[in-house]
């Protein structure tokens, strides 16, 4: 049976969004896939308020992660973990044999301005990871926070930020705020289906990856850049994947950013309160997220037996990740997913639970 998923990744795919990726295929190295990426690579600047380089990958965001971490230093990364997707930055950072170090706080907490601060005093670091939105915790970090005071006080510290489940859903700034590089795949906020990220990486973080021996081939920056300017890439890209994004990105501008950013306020107020009313919410409050909400089970129910009841009348949740696997669940709302879907999938949990 067809559900409707309400779960972080990958989200509800619109049938339009599908027929997109159905058109006839094109050369990867003809006039109409240049068309192509000329077209979609504006919007995406757009999307991110940035004038600078916006790359397309092939790839998972796990993938892009491991290429940003072997540019972007030359000396050693601080890793910044609140949760199962920021310590995946430490894992392939330590993986790839770059010096780095950790700085931690507890599932639901955020990464704070002064715990970077004090980390990056040591004066040992020049290039930080952040994941601005942990998918496992439902909460955001305050990134445009750190990176103010990493710019101010840090100018040499490059900034990499995971935006896998907020980018296309969350107000990204990038060059207001000075990021470096800012990556996330389209299966989550985008609402297309998995195997294509987009990549933001400044005029900073290309400069440093030229300093750095053995920055890899795949994903390195300087590679990129030999097929930029003809609106190519230098292995084969994921055409069909772009064609739709194409066709979204036509639809998030139509749409309005502004209004975009709000519809992913208002849907995630909806499950908070929610959750506030029937169970509770597991992160930090003055953190939550406007993508994807994590519930405390409080009640004990099962989650498992939630989603299968679901999944009957064609919708399904996600479970707590990890550790947190039926002590928490997830709710997503991101993508294409409206109010009225949200509110059609509470009452659905309110009705198979008996919740007054």
């Amino acid at each position: 049976m067809y559900k409707k998923l309400f779960i972080p990744g990958p989200t509800h795919v619109r049938d339009k969004i599908l027929q997109a990726q159905a058109v006839p295929m094109i050369g990867h190295r003809a006039k109409e896939y240049a068309d192509l990426q000329a077209a979609v690579t504006p919007k995406l600047q757009k999307l991110l308020y940035t004038e600078q380089r916006v790359y397309l990958y092939a790839s998972s965001s796990t993938g892009v992660m491991e290429g940003a971490v072997r540019q972007a230093s030359t000396k050693k990364v601080l890793n910044c973990i609140c949760g199962a997707f920021s310590k995946r930055w430490h894992q392939i950072t330590k993986a790839n044999g770059v010096p780095c170090d950790a700085i931690e706080v507890p599932m639901g907490q955020a990464t704070t301005p002064e715990a970077v601060d004090e980390a990056l005093s040591k004066g040992e670091y020049d290039a930080i990871t952040v994941v601005l939105n942990e998918t496992s915790t439902g909460l955001t970090n305050p990134v445009k926070e750190i990176a103010a005071l990493v710019r101010e006080k840090y100018p040499d510290v490059l900034i990499l930020v995971d935006a896998v489940s907020g980018m296309a859903g969350i107000k990204i700034e990038f060059d207001a705020w000075g990021l470096d590089v800012c990556l996330a795949g389209v299966q989550k906020c985008f609402a297309l289906p998995p195997g294509l990220t987009v990549c933001a990486v400044s005029d900073r973080a290309r400069e440093r990856a030229r300093q750095v021996p053995n920055h890899g081939y795949y994903f390195a920056y300087d590679v990129m850049d030999k097929k930029y300017e003809a609106h190519q890439t230098p292995a084969t890209p994921a055409i069909s994947l772009i064609q739709a994004l194409n066709v979204q990105m036509d639809d998030i501008l139509a749409e309005g950013l502004e209004n975009r950013w709000q519809r992913h306020k208002d849907m995630a107020k909806i499950v908070q309160d929610w959750a506030r009313k029937y169970f509770a919410l597991y992160s930090d409050e003055r953190y939550l997220s406007p993508t994807v909400t994590n519930v405390k089970n409080t009640r004990g129910i099962s989650v498992k037996d939630l989603n299968a009841e679901l999944g009957k009348r064609g919708a399904m949740i996600s479970n707590g990740y990890g550790e947190l696997k039926e002590k928490c669940f997830r709710i997503a709302h991101m993508g294409d997913l409206t109010v009225d879907d949200i509110n059609w999938l509470l009452d659905q949990i309110n009705d198979i639970l008996g919740l007054g």
